[in-house]
This record gives C-alpha cells, sequence and structure tokens, in this order.
C-alpha cells in the first residue's frame, strides 16, 4: 500500500524574483532558533513580518506559540485566535503576497473567511496588510528608496514598488489602525504598537535603468534601519552580504552594521544557493540576530566548504567585514609590517573612468591609441573627450578590468582576478576606457612588469578577495594591499610569505581561496559591462 504524502505547499512556490525569494520553511527556522526558547510560551509577546511574502516566517511562529501555549490557554481555538489576533503581524510586498501570506497563516485568504482557523477577525485581511504606496518623487527620485522615477513612475495597472514599510519617516504610525494592539510601547510618549520581534526577508534591490550598464538600487539595508526605528527586542533578518565590502550606496549602511555591537549573531553563506536553491545571489546571503538590550562581541558563523567555521569577533576591526575568521591574522600580519608607510594599493591604483572615457565609447578612426573591450581591442578616442588629469598618458601603465570576475558569484569557488589574458600593459601615449583601471602607472616598462608579477601572486590576490564581493574590483578593493613603493624583478609568493611572516598553513589556505593566474577558466571578463551595483 502506497504510503499518504502531504508536500508543505511553501516548498513548491516560484520565485516571484530573483530579488524577492521566497523562504524556504527550514531557513525560516534556522533564524527562529536564534531567538530565546521563552518567547513561545509568552502570550503577549508581539511579531511583526514587515515584507511578507510567502507568510513562512507568521506560519512557523505560530506553530511554535501554539504548542508553547499550551497550558496557559488550554483550548485550541481559543489559543489559535489569540495567536492569530494578538501575536502575529506582517506587511505585505505586494497584494499577491498578501493574499498568499493570509493563505499561509489563516488557510485562508480572507481572514474572517468561512474557512479560516481563527474566528476572531472581522476584516478580510487580518493582520496581514497591504496598502498601495506610491513614491515620493524629487529630482528624479524617490525620497524614500532613491527609485528613478523613469522607471517607476507607472500608471495605475502595475506593481509601484513602493514598500509600504520603508515609505513613511515614522513606521510607528502603520499600526495606528490595528483596532486591538493589545499592548504599546510604554518607552514611547506616542501610542505605538510594540513588537519584541521584527523578522522578514525583505526585497533587496531595485532595477535602476538610470544607470550605465547593468544597475541596481539595493533596498534591504532600509528595511534594516527602519525596522530598528520601532525598537523591537530582537531583529532577525535574512539579506544579501554585498553590504560586507561593497554595493552601490551602501557606505553608511555598512559602518553602522559593523559599529552596532547589539549584533550578537551573524550567519554567512558565500554560495546563496545553500540555503535558496536555484536562486543566484552574487556574494552570498547572510542572517543576523539584533538584540536591542544586548551589547558584545559577535559570533560569526561562515560555510567553508559547506561546513561551518565559528568564531567571536568584534565587528568592526577593520573599515570592511571579513567573512573568514582565517584571513584575519593573515591580514594582521600584512598590515604590521607597515610596509611604504602604511600605503596602500588602494592610493595607488586609478579610480573609474581614468581617461574620462565611458565603456559605451564608440571608437575613432584617428586620435589617440586606445585600449577598448577584448572585441575591440585597441582603436583611437578623440584629443578633445581624453582627461589627463592623473598625468596617466604618458607613462607606462598597467591596465586591470574593472570586472574581472564577472559571472562567479559564487566566492564559495576559488577566485582568479588577473592573469595575462586579462590584463594589457599600455605603452606610453595610450588610454583606456571605463572598461579597465589603471593599477599603476610608471617611467618604464620594466617598473610596470615587476608590478604585474606582484598582482599575480596568490598572497596579494588573496589580500584584495576581502574586500570584494561582487564582480567589480574598483579602487578601494585594494585596500589590505601593501604599496611597495619601488618595484623591481620577479615578485613571488614565497617571497611575500618571508616578508610577512606568513606561515606554510596560512598559506594553504590562500591557495584554496585563489585560482592560478594562468588559469582563465573560459572567461570572456572584460566583455561584459561594468555595473554600478
Amino acid at each position: 500500500m502506497m504510503s499518504s504524502h502531504n508536500p508543505d505547499v511553501l516548498l513548491c512556490l516560484a520565485n516571484l524574483s530573483s530579488d524577492e525569494v521566497f523562504t524556504p520553511p527550514a531557513l525560516a527556522n534556522q533564524m527562529l532558533d536564534l531567538l530565546p526558547s521563552e518567547l513561545w510560551s509568552n502570550p503577549d509577546a508581539r511579531f511583526l513580518d514587515p515584507a511578507c511574502k510567502s507568510g513562512v516566517f507568521l506560519r512557523e511562529i505560530a506553530k511554535r506559540l501554539d504548542k508553547g501555549l499550551e497550558t496557559q490557554i488550554p483550548d485550541r481555538q481559543e489559543r489559535i485566535n489569540h495567536i492569530m489576533k494578538h501575536q502575529l503581524f506582517g506587511i505585505a510586498i505586494t497584494e499577491l503576497t498578501a493574499l498568499i501570506a493570509r493563505r499561509t497563516l489563516y488557510c485562508s485568504k480572507h481572514a474572517n473567511g468561512k474557512y479560516s482557523i481563527c474566528t476572531a477577525f472581522n476584516t478580510e485581511e487580518g493582520n496581514i496588510r497591504y496598502r498601495r504606496t506610491e513614491h515620493t518623487w524629487r529630482n528624479g527620485r524617490c525620497l524614500f528608496c532613491g527609485a528613478n522615477e523613469a522607471n517607476y513612475a507607472r500608471g495605475e495597472e502595475l506593481e509601484t514598488h513602493a514598500y509600504e514599510f520603508i515609505h513613511t519617516e515614522n513606521p510607528l504610525r502603520l499600526f495606528d489602525e490595528y483596532s486591538e494592539p493589545c499592548h504599546f510601547d510604554e518607552h514611547s510618549e506616542e501610542k505605538s504598537m510594540k513588537f519584541d520581534v521584527i523578522i522578514g526577508n525583505p526585497p533587496y534591490q531595485l532595477s535602476d535603468k538610470g544607470g550605465l550598464g547593468r544597475s541596481a538600487i539595493p533596498i534591504y539595508n532600509r528595511f534594516v534601519t527602519q525596522a530598528k526605528k520601532l525598537n523591537p527586542r530582537f531583529l532577525v533578518m535574512i539579506i544579501p552580504s554585498r553590504w560586507f565590502a561593497g554595493g552601490k550606496g551602501l557606505d553608511e549602511f555598512r559602518k553602522e552594521m559593523l559599529n552596532d555591537d547589539r549584533i550578537r549573531r551573524l550567519v554567512d553563506y558565500e554560495n546563496s544557493a545553500e540555503v535558496f536553491p536555484g536562486v543566484d545571489i552574487a556574494g552570498g546571503i547572510c542572517y543576523f540576530l539584533w538584540e536591542r538590550d544586548s551589547h558584545g562581541v559577535c559570533e560569526v558563523t561562515n560555510f567553508y566548504n559547506e561546513q561551518p567555521v565559528v568564531s567571536q569577533r568584534q565587528l568592526n576591526e577593520f573599515p570592511i567585514f571579513i567573512r573568514h575568521s582565517r584571513a584575519i591574522p593573515i591580514i594582521r600580519k600584512v598590515l604590521a609590517k607597515n610596509e611604504n608607510s602604511g600605503r596602500m594599493l588602494s592610493e595607488v591604483v586609478s579610480s573609474r573612468k581614468p581617461f574620462g572615457l565611458p565603456s559605451t565609447y564608440t571608437p575613432k578612426t584617428t586620435g589617440i591609441p586606445c585600449w577598448f573591450k577584448k572585441r575591440i581591442g585597441l582603436k583611437y578616442a578623440d584629443p578633445a573627450d581624453v582627461n589627463d588629469d592623473k598625468r596617466l598618458l604618458d607613462k607606462w601603465k598597467l591596465l586591470i578590468p574593472f570586472a574581472p570576475i564577472a559571472g562567479q558569484t559564487d566566492f564559495s569557488k576559488p577566485v582568479a582576478f588577473y592573469y595575462e589574458a586579462n590584463t594589457r600593459i599600455a605603452k606610453p601615449g595610450e588610454c583606456c576606457t571605463e572598461t579597465w583601471l589603471v593599477a599603476c602607472a610608471f617611467d618604464t616598462k620594466q617598473e610596470v612588469e615587476a608590478f604585474k608579477s606582484y598582482l599575480f601572486t596568490k598572497i596579494v590576490r588573496f589580500l584584495l578577495l576581502q574586500a570584494v564581493i561582487s564582480q567589480n574590483v574598483t579602487r578601494e578593493s585594494f585596500c589590505f594591499v601593501p604599496d611597495l613603493g619601488k618595484y623591481e624583478g620577479v615578485y613571488t609568493d614565497e617571497m611575500l610569505m618571508k616578508r610577512w611572516g606568513i606561515t606554510q598553513d596560512e598559506f594553504a589556505f590562500i591557495e584554496s581561496r585563489i585560482r592560478d593566474a594562468g588559469n582563465e577558466n573560459g572567461a570572456e571578463n572584460e566583455e561584459t559591462e561594468p555595473s554600478d551595483e
């Protein structure tokens, strides 16, 4: 006789997009496991998901409360009514996800419907609300989320992607209309809803067609910042790991996160597919526990070769977050040598558009020799279009691609960055488009070749990797790579190991992270448009 099988419907839902992914139930429970167990037996605890999609967080919380409150509220229907009406709240990101979340939590798309498991609601939405919200435009951008007006000023028939939770200066007011909020925040002069836990998986980004090439505005950071305004006891969110070291407009958010010692747990996956099967999120994914009333070091769990590596750390030791605890002592050793008075290659490598020419620049038939993408090669640029304010044109130069690892989003795999085929030595009188950065500029070719050998060492590229979280490599990515000042001869890893005191065990870890420079792996990286992300 065939055994019956009742699959979880939330395992069968297709994602809305790569930026609005449904959270698997197993992952939701891993996040809930970060919270203290006494919450599940507290009839006064309030929970909010400010970015409801499938309703999985609220459903899994309801399961735990249903079991934890058995002795306090023995009657099952009374217990369910209490949990649904007084403890669980959600703000859906679209009208569709509101219906899905209600169906998940109440077993009915209408909270007061015939088949709803809660008999205490008088409205169809219950405690899972959706309000269509419009962007507030100023100078072509939304004041709240930064969306591009040209892209998101839509008609009523389309989604606005103006998420209600982050499109208000006072999120406390969003909950005024709940008829029985049960209790309020006694620490506030305003009568506003109090939440013990805010948990969710917010939308990650908005496409920004106003930029060159592929461009996106991150918005997950705004959900985190807005949630803190509600002053919950606990905040748990799963977001892209890109904030560790990069991300468009994330500098202030990164600084805030690294200096907040209330982040007590951080779990990081370099490969997003480990938690979101079939979803590719560049740079990986992480979730964290923030505790309002607890301060101290953070327990960091990073998955290396699919195995957890746990460390206790102060997050703000460096201006960016170093995801691998085994990389930290290596960086400390290198920085302690104080090479060239502490000067780093981030002060040497050029900024984006070193000669003011975008990647979309059209080659000319005559003019200044100019390096374009690989498929175009060396052509010409109009002298009137070339900006040489850094005095690079008349030097020998090493050109490196702005997007050297295009297409690689899984950072658990070894990275090459630079190899012979994706770098160029440009002669005096030659310039380049935005496709390239100028890594160095010297009077002689020999100095450039020596610098190149330094850059091609695994140790240098490992130091570079610690500050890279996407396909783009900027001058800031070289913040842990010392500038030796004078370059001559050929540099090797053996030479740098002795110079910086790196052990064989540490170098073995470096080798596990960095691919040989001669292995191109079939990539055509410089064919990719630079991204604004």
